[in-house]
């Protein structure tokens, strides 16, 4: 794609702003005390129907910071998503006692109506968002996660030291609330006042609860097994940061909305209270919030409350409803993208709000041909073998399947990106095979890398791709040159 000026943007400067170069700077004091070999950056979506500007700005940004945290620290990124499926579906009064119920997406629509929302309102999404950027990501929804043993070990020992955590996730009346679903109907009381841990031990918690319907009821809670375990917000986002901290090799990174930094002073809070060390505490960067004309944050749900249409002045029906974008999928990830990435370029930018009204009027002032310009893969790459490519020597480029590769063929443009030099080409074949040796077999290894014979590339690439990643299998992407202008 061609390179266009950005429109002008004005921010305000910030405590925040002041301390960084970049954006993603925010994680670098982690990164050099962990060295990790691999950065996720978590972002998570309550399911519960099309999503809005301000979710999808969030989602964008995952995925631009976990390039530029790749190229920056020189490690392999990822974006995980996480699809919340616990998101209230339905909710009713009991008559007599007036306690409020609550069905999740999950209990409602069952797995298989969950994973249709995931794959008519983020799948194509994010799989655009991911060729765009050469940025892997994989999809988990709450209910596996908390399945999950780390998630349930940690939040069982969360309950050693309730006491020390209730304040802080409800610091209003002190109730956690934690939401086991009636294993009858899967309805749960929403703010569990009658919800009781009645034994803790190494087997295990016993909770007992009342179901609308059914009456009382009790669950075992153990790591491997027992109820599902529907958890709060805060609770949920303190169980879930402890179970990742956990992993030595990883960073994790939170990625929010800029309506979250409230919230997460308690959950700082409830981890203070837990005794976790600062090598452990949570990475967090929130993104810029969307904002109504009135300076609340773009909300369907309040706008729903009041009976309007529109969310007010500069707010079009797309902002709302994502999905009613006049245009292709991959056409609005790539206004996104431009976006986005305008965004990033100074952290003063970043980390601020906007009006719906103002993103709409920087968005409108992308470029025309964006949309018509064919879009191109990001791909980075060695200096030799970039240089290579630049010269035209090398004319087919050797990955392993991940799942985003194996969406490449034949007429996509990759652009390789090495430091800040660019070269773009056009895909004239993919080919599949099980392992580098076959794909030696029929393909030139000149046309690989005409510097090395078959038995040093062969030694090279194995130093690049373990045998872990050569198992995935491995794609062979020949590639031409796409002529300047």
């Amino acid at each position: 794609m061609p390179e266009h000026t950005a429109p002008a943007l004005i921010s305000p400067n910030s405590v925040l702003a002041n301390a960084l170069l970049r954006t993603v700077d925010m994680i670098r004091p982690r990164v050099q005390a962990m060295r990790p070999q691999r950065i996720e950056f978590v972002v998570g979506t309550q399911i519960n129907g099309a999503p809005h500007l301000g979710t999808n700005l969030v989602q964008t940004a995952a995925f631009l910071l976990a390039q530029q945290a790749r190229r920056t620290f020189r490690v392999d990124t990822a974006v995980r998503f996480s699809a919340l499926d616990n998101a209230p579906y339905d909710i009713t009064l009991d008559p007599e006692t007036h306690h409020a119920y609550q069905q999740t997406y999950f209990h409602g629509l069952g797995k298989d109506g969950v994973a249709n929302l995931i794959e008519g309102y983020y799948r194509p999404f994010f799989d655009s968002l991911s060729d765009a950027t050469d940025v892997e990501y994989a999809p988990e929804t709450y209910t596996e996660q908390q399945a999950g043993p780390a998630f349930r070990a940690e939040f069982l020992r969360t309950l050693e030291v309730l006491d020390d955590l209730r304040w802080w996730l409800n610091p209003s009346t002190g109730v956690v609330h934690t939401r086991l679903p009636c294993p009858d109907c899967g309805w749960a009381e929403k703010r569990a006042e009658r919800t009781r841990l009645a034994r803790l031990d190494e087997a295990g918690a016993v909770f007992t609860a009342v179901c609308h319907d059914h009456g009382d009821y009790e669950l075992c809670i153990d790591p491997v097994d027992g109820g599902y375990l529907d958890l709060a917000t805060l609770y949920r986002n303190l169980v879930k940061e402890r179970s990742f901290a956990r992993d030595v090799t990883t960073l994790h990174v939170m990625l929010k909305g800029g309506d979250w930094a409230f919230g997460c002073q308690l959950v700082d809070g409830a981890l203070a209270a837990l005794g976790t060390p600062a090598s452990r505490m949570t990475v967090r960067i929130f993104t810029p919030q969307v904002l109504s004309d009135t300076g609340g944050k773009l909300s369907k749900s309040l706008i729903r409350q009041a009976g309007t249409a529109g969310g007010g002045p500069g707010v079009e029906p797309w902002m709302l409803t994502t999905t009613d974008w006049p245009g292709t999928t991959d056409q609005y990830v790539d206004a996104l993208l431009w976006l986005v990435g305008h965004l990033l370029t100074d952290p003063k930018h970043f980390f601020r709000s906007f009006t719906a009204q103002e993103l709409g009027r920087l968005m409108a002032a992308r470029p025309a041909d964006l949309a018509t310009t064919a879009r191109a893969r990001d791909m980075p790459i060695y200096k030799r073998y970039y240089d290579l490519i630049a010269n035209g020597s090398k004319t087919v480029e050797v990955r392993v399947a991940y799942t985003s590769m194996l969406r490449i063929k034949a007429g996509d443009q990759i652009r390789f990106t090495c430091r800040n030099e660019k070269t773009l080409t056009r895909v004239k074949r993919v080919t599949r095979y099980d392992s580098f040796d076959e794909m030696f077999d029929h393909e030139r290894a000149e046309a690989i890398n005409p510097t090395a014979d078959r038995a040093e590339q062969l030694q090279a690439i194995r130093e690049i791709f373990p045998a872990e990643k050569e198992a995935l299998g491995v794609l062979a992407i020949e590639v031409e040159k796409v002529p300047a202008g």
